[in-house]
């Protein structure tokens, strides 16, 4: 442990400023030796860097498979992503180095592994036996492009068919090539006369797995006979093929064609199809063909030994459903339900209930992969109803524009936002467990509660519980709904700052403890909501608008219906400044014209019915001033203990009490400093209108401050630019120096100057030119004193300067401990109080928990100030910078947050280019220094964010929350925190007719494949046709995954152990992570307990 003497350190400073008082000097040097030394135990070896789990729909899918034993559903993305999702709570991300679009996945069912197939010709073999898969082979084929792949059940000999029309065989095994090869000029013969294009399926026939239909893309389909080499039946059709499917006796087969037609073939009637049908072609008289329909992309052929068997097809609308959305059609006997999809298909896979393909295939469900959605649909149910989805696959519902992470919450959140979301979902869904059930959770080692917010582009707010690695939606706030919506682009108001999206979050400020909720959005516009448990209906929505102008030309501004403030010293204000109404402004254009006074939004003036949950407080909006959209908000912060809110841009500031509904400041940025302002701006015009406010921000005569060398960083065009959509047509009209927008706030209990002997309340403000200033908070006492008496504002002159715009600013107490902002508790306020908590309420005066509000008088504390460039350590009250740390000079900081790790606390950042940092607190030594991604896109930069705890998050992809940990306990425990995907499970008997069981079972019609393909039989293929790649799994996964009798005898033998036991755990174990984390950690043990032996990963 570490210690550090500040007094030696304060020796060695020089920027003490010459103009300090005696009295200021000697009572920091007696703090100086008061708290000589702050023991700071955080070290290097506490740190280490690593992603946990990835949350969301996989961003552009590709290819699905399911695992009919194992219950594991897979999904592959263009971007070589493979996403593998068990049980509720059972989810695991993996990505091919190449990066390559995955066009295939098949299962080895209920082996453990899966073969990829990927756009640039690899072939991989995945170990799923294992909490993270990894690659065991790859194959990469040199000379031919892979276009199909088809893996027999219990068969290790994967079929492979190309661009060419070849068809290779790999023994998945070993991930060799066999030199058996069906060629496509052998496979067609004469029957053609062009070639039949590349191969777009491949199946052996259920019955008989000697022979094999091949389909061509040019129509052609081909049983070939693997024994004897040669075609047995070669069917022929005008139309080009997109899929093939059995019949399960293996005498039927359907092709779906890309002229919207079925063709149903009897097996030894290759001259003409059996029958014909076009699902969706309007029949036409006199017996003419239907007109040519959309192609069918995908056709699936199942069987019910009670029924009619389901054909299920993607496509094949007809050309004139414009618009329509898309469909998949189930065809069951005489009816033909056609269900539409939000999003296109990209694949569907029907869920029976036998892994065989030679029995009854009894389907009971219908997985559909769509481009922004995973569709479940049951079979078995009159209506088709779909499965309420338990994954956390709505992130991007609407797209994601800024997200928060709170760890360590308050323990009561989760349950009282689960109770209010609850009555948000909706009816309809079947009533059937959800399919998808493979695997087991892992051990939780986490009890903390974790809070993710997510704001979106429609104004939604999403809040999710993030506990335990796990990600649920939990409570869904709109906060759209309090304006009036245009009903078409006509009847937009002129007054739109953006041209799509007004109501996008950019800014979410929420205090847990108290349940206070503030969110600025990109037309200007900050609503504060308060938790309730209670339906209300609101009346008259409250509301003000705000002028706040950069400055003041000689255009006057109307009276309107302006309401003149409380006559407030210090306030700031003016009737110029504020226009607080509960309805919309009357004066929309100033005296020559120019739109004046008017917001970008509508409030509704009708009464607003609010749902338990977070419900409207107030809602600020800024207006339009003499023909100038008011600027998108940069900052924002509330204090549920003051009863205040405050909002900054690039003009100025304002401060709202919230509980008043008043104005308290509004300020040009300019204006705050006073006369010291370090730039020498000049106004475009004399301000006729008002004197400069804010009690003439008195004179600092504590020196003068010299500006250090600044250097540009595009952080202010970051934040402007984090929709680009938006324009803002004002900032290029002024240089651009002069627009100094506000990038900080902080509420505190702290020393406001340096002649303070105790803290008070006050706000700090920061900067995007570096500047820190102090604004002092005199409040009326609480109870109905609160209500009645005006909050005083004024500033302190107090001015602290850093490099780059200011980020984020804490502050510390005498230990080094972090002083967190005052807060109320929440407490239910649609229920009127009882005389004796109005009485405690009136007493109540909410402070700070920090210990500081108990020191003694002289005792200081330390504000940490995090810039773009650098951090400083600053003791209060003395403003001496006693720490400094220069973060980086050749980038900037996208995001800095303090946090508390391993019970001290410590200053993250994350730097633009790609590099995550941690600093100690309060000497801010480097800790920690990882490059982890460079700064690729907007979306990254603003959504990185910081908590508690070790924990970081940022949105990956459009679709995808990324979770990472900086803390190396953390780290250590992951592996028991993730799931397991393969859990043991008996294979399902077969079908009681003496057929083919499989490699080693017998049956009339088995095929000894190995006597086949085998290297004695075919010989070697050709070296320069593919290349081995072995993977990162070693030897020894491969022997955990490869099918043999040795695994297929352990496996059945452990089986037997393991059945019977997975149902109802579902619900169980649902309940208990959604409760009480306690009673799922002890139930999670257990089940670790029962297979601790028996992990099949660690071969």
């Amino acid at each position: 442990m570490r210690k550090f003497n500040i007094r030696k350190v304060l020796d060695g400073l020089t920027a003490v400023s010459a103009v300090a008082s005696a009295s200021s000097t000697a009572q920091q040097q007696q703090a100086g030796n008061r708290e000589t030394e702050i023991q700071e135990t955080l070290q290097s070896e506490h740190f280490q860097l690593c992603k946990t789990v990835r949350h969301g729909f996989p961003y552009q899918p590709s290819a699905l498979a399911f695992d009919p034993v194992q219950k594991i559903l897979a999904i592959g993305t263009q971007t070589g992503a493979l996403r593998l999702f068990g049980r509720p709570g059972v989810e695991c991300y993996c990505q091919h180095e190449s990066g390559a679009a995955v066009i295939q996945l098949q299962f080895l069912i209920n082996e453990g592994a899966l073969v990829s197939a990927l756009a640039d010709d690899t072939l991989h073999l995945w170990n799923l036996r294992q909490k993270r898969p990894a690659i065991l082979h790859s194959l990469k084929f040199n000379r031919e492009r892979i276009t199909f792949c088809h893996l027999p059940f219990q068969s290790k000999w994967l079929y492979v068919g190309t661009e060419r029309g070849n068809i290779h065989i790999v023994n998945v095994e070993s991930f060799t090539l066999s030199g058996y090869v069906i060629m496509w000029n052998k496979a067609i013969e004469l029957s053609s006369k062009s070639h039949p294009g590349p191969v777009v399926h491949i199946s052996d026939n259920p019955m008989d797995e000697g022979k094999l239909l091949i389909g061509f893309e040019s129509g052609t389909v081909v049983l070939w006979d693997l024994k004897s080499k040669k075609a047995d039946y070669r069917y022929t059709h005008d139309e080009a093929i997109h899929s093939v499917a059995w019949h399960h006796e293996g005498k039927q087969f359907v092709c779906s064609h890309s002229d919207g037609t079925l063709t149903i073939w009897n097996v030894k009637s290759p001259t003409k199809p059996f029958q014909t049908i076009t699902p969706h072609g309007k029949q036409l008289k006199d017996g003419k063909k239907p007109e040519p329909c959309k192609p069918i992309l995908k056709v699936e052929y199942k069987t019910t030994r009670a029924g009619e068997p389901f054909i299920i097809l993607s496509g094949g609308l007809s050309y004139d459903t414009v618009g329509r959305r898309p469909c998949l059609t189930v065809m069951h006997g005489k009816s033909t339900a056609v269900l539409e999809m939000d999003y296109s298909i990209v694949d569907f896979l029907t869920l029976c209930e036998t892994p065989y393909p030679n029995d009854f295939q009894e389907p009971y469900a219908v997985v559909v992969l769509l481009e922004k959605d995973l569709v479940l649909i049951d079979l078995a149910q009159n209506g088709y109803p779909i499965f309420e989805n338990p994954y956390p696959l709505t992130i991007h519902e609407s797209p994601v524009t800024c997200c928060e992470y709170f760890a360590d919450c308050p323990v009561d959140l989760i349950p009282a936002l689960y109770s209010v979301g609850a009555r948000q979902k909706r009816q309809g869904y079947s009533k059937k467990e959800w399919p998808i059930s493979g695997g087991n959770w892992g051990l939780i080692t986490q009890s903390y509660p974790e809070i993710i917010i997510t704001g979106h582009a429609d104004g939604s707010i999403k809040f999710w519980d993030a506990s335990a690695i796990t990600l649920q939606v939990l409570y869904k706030l709109k906060t759209a709904k309090v304006f009036e919506k245009s009903r078409n682009k006509d009847d937009r108001p002129n007054t739109d700052i953006v041209d799509e999206d007004p109501y996008a979050i950019q800014i979410i400020s929420w205090c847990p403890e108290s349940r206070m909720l503030c969110i600025a959005g990109v037309s200007a516009h900050v609503i504060i909501y308060r938790f309730s448990k209670q339906e209300v209906t609101t009346e008259v929505i409250p509301m003000l608008e705000v002028r706040l102008l950069y400055e003041i030309n000689d255009v006057e501004s109307p009276d309107g219906e302006q309401v003149p403030p409380l006559p407030t010293p210090g306030t700031g204000s003016n009737p110029q400044s504020i226009v607080p109404q509960s309805h919309p402004s009357t004066s929309s254009s100033s005296s020559d014209g120019l739109r004046d006074n008017v917001p970008c939004l509508k409030v509704k003036n009708s009464p607003l019915k609010q749902s338990p949950g977070y419900q409207i407080e107030l809602v600020i909006q800024l207006v339009w001033v003499s023909g100038e959209p008011p600027q998108q908000i940069t900052s924002l912060a509330v204090n549920s203990a003051y009863g205040l809110v405050v909002f900054g841009n690039c003009n100025g500031i304002a401060m709202v009490d919230y509980l008043q509904k008043t104005v308290l400041l509004n300020l040009g940025t300019i204006e705050l400093y006073g006369s010291n302002d370090p730039y020498r701006r000049e106004p475009r015009s004399p301000r006729k209108s008002r004197q400069p406010s804010g009690a003439g921000l008195c004179d600092i005569n504590e020196g003068t401050v010299v500006p250090e060398d600044r250097c540009k960083s595009p952080t202010s065009d970051v934040k402007d630019n984090s929709f680009s959509r938006s324009r803002s047509s004002s900032v290029t009209s002024i240089d651009k120096e002069s627009r100094e927008a506000i990038s900080a706030l902080h509420f505190c209990e702290t020393f406001t100057r340096k002649t303070d002997t105790s803290p008070s309340p006050c706000l700090w403000v920061g900067t995007t030119l570096g500047t820190v200033l102090v604004i002092v908070l005199n409040l009326p006492p609480g109870g109905e004193q609160r209500l009645l008496q005006p909050v005083i504002v004024s500033p302190s002159g107090t001015i602290l300067r850093l490099k780059g715009a200011i980020l984020r600013m804490a502050f510390l107490d005498t230990t080094g401990s972090l002083v967190p902002p005052a807060h109320e508790p929440w407490r239910e306020h649609n229920v009127p109080e009882d005389k004796d908590e109005k009485d405690k309420s009136k007493k109540r005066r909410p402070v700070s928990v920090s210990p500081s509000s108990s020191q003694e008088i002289s005792e200081n504390q330390y504000a940490v100030i995090c810039s773009e460039k650098q951090a400083k350590v600053i003791s209060l009250p003395s403003q001496n910078c006693i720490y400094k740390q220069n973060i980086t000079e050749t980038s900037f900081v996208l995001r800095g947050d303090i946090v508390s790790l391993s019970n001290s606390i410590c200053l993250a950042c994350f730097c633009a280019n790609g590099h995550i940092m941690t600093f100690s607190l309060p000497s801010l030594r480097p800790l920690l220094d990882v490059y982890y991604l460079p700064l690729t896109n907007m979306r990254i930069a603003r959504t990185f964010c910081f908590t508690n705890n070790g924990q970081a998050l940022y949105l990956v992809s459009p679709t995808e929350i990324q979770r990472l940990t900086y803390s190396q306990e953390t780290c250590e425990n992951l592996q028991e925190m993730l799931g397991e995907l393969f859990t043991p499970v008996e294979t399902p008997e077969a079908p009681n007719r003496g057929f083919f069981k499989g490699l080693f079972g017998g049956g009339a019609q088995s095929l000894d494949r190995e006597e086949l393909f085998g290297e004695s039989a075919s010989g070697k293929a050709s070296r320069s046709l593919a290349q081995h790649i072995p993977g990162p799994g070693g030897i020894e996964g491969v022997k955990g995954a490869a099918s043999g009798v040795v695994g297929e005898l352990a496996r059945a033998r452990l089986a037997l152990d393991e059945r019977g036991q997975k149902l109802g755990e579902l619900e169980e174990k649902t309940a208990a992570m959604l409760y009480s984390a306690d009673s799922f950690s002890k139930h999670a043990h257990e089940m670790m307990l029962k297979y601790k032996d028996k992990k099949w990963y660690q071969f």
